[in-house]
């Protein structure tokens, strides 16, 4: 068996196909159609230690729809009700000894026909849980990030559309991320093919600029459900919020700019472009919701009843 590559999430058992299986034996044969085509669906959930010591999943629900939702805008039918995967959620966290972790359902086309179309190949599910701390650092979420906008556009809406999470779409997020690592940045920000900002690599962008959030509308990015709490917690917050088209040079004059995503979290930008951006520093936008992001996945804030589902 090969080893294992360093900082590789590790556990003890995965869901797959209605049942549990060792860590080391979730294992699919060559021949699975998503590996060759990349037609599946997924989700990246955070599940929370909660400030009463209970662990809690932030909007579970939300985001087993949009699998749902995925599978449906890719002709995928999901084998199981929701409820059926809801329960290997909370029990795939209870199986691996996690009071907090990142889960990820991942929904493929199996083994069979080869060629572009799947034929009667079975629509496999499995769901991972495991640990895993700051996805762009923890240095990140106080000091803030350096970005660069790609020379990689995201997705056209009716080219790919753009609502699901499909497995295959992430080669182009890679392509982004690979280019501005390589290029001595820790995120990449990627337009439309019209020149208007879009999104990270796998993050959706919040400007503020005298006082008032924006971000791009729907119709070129994935509905965050991190992005969605955001502007919930930033209304309540007192802060004006608004969806409107933005362009490269709205991002070089911000007062900031902030990443939002179940992995990022809530991600400031430091730099953009050799740009700095406001102090580059965190600022006090992305500072106050980072603490009421964090108090609503601990519990502590009046929208936690209605988002977290304890395990």
């Amino acid at each position: 068996m090969a080893s294992k590559a360093q900082g590789a999430p590790t556990g003890e058992a995965i869901w797959m196909d209605g049942e549990f299986v060792k860590w080391d034996d979730a294992n699919i044969h060559i021949l699975t159609h998503t590996l060759h085509y990349g037609l599946g669906v997924f989700e990246g959930i955070r599940c929370y230690r909660t400030e009463d010591g209970r662990s809690a999943v932030f909007r579970l629900s939300e985001h087993l729809r949009r699998l749902y939702d995925s599978a449906k805008i890719n002709l995928m039918e999901i084998p199981y009700d929701i409820d059926v995967l809801t329960d290997a959620v909370l029990e795939s966290l209870r199986c691996n000894n996690l009071s907090e972790g990142y889960i990820r359902p991942l929904v493929y086309i199996g083994d069979g026909a080869m060629g572009l179309h799947p034929g009667d190949n079975a629509v496999r599910v499995s769901v991972i849980a495991w640990a895993w701390g700051k996805y762009l650092g923890e240095e990140g979420m106080e000091r803030g990030i350096t970005a660069k906008v790609s020379t990689f556009n995201r997705h056209f809406v009716n080219s790919k559309m753009t609502n699901g999470k499909t497995c295959g779409d992430y080669v182009n997020s890679i392509l982004a991320k690979r280019e501005a690592l390589l290029d001595g940045y820790d995120e990449a920000i990627m337009l439309d093919p019209q020149g208007l900002v879009s999104e990270a690599t796998g993050e959706n962008i919040f400007v503020v600029r005298n006082g008032i959030m924006s971000t791009p509308p729907l119709y070129s990015i994935l509905d965050g459900i991190t992005r969605a709490a955001m502007i919930t917690l930033a209304r309540a917050e007192g802060l004006e919020v608004v969806e409107r088209p933005l362009t490269r040079d709205d991002l070089y004059i911000a007062d900031e700019i902030f990443l939002t995503g179940t992995a990022a979290e809530v991600t400031p930008v430091r730099e953009l472009d050799h740009r700095t951006i406001g102090t580059g520093r965190r600022g006090p936008v992305a500072e106050k919701l980072q603490k009421a992001f964090f108090d609503a996945v601990a519990g502590k804030r009046p929208e936690s009843e209605g988002w977290l589902t304890y395990v």
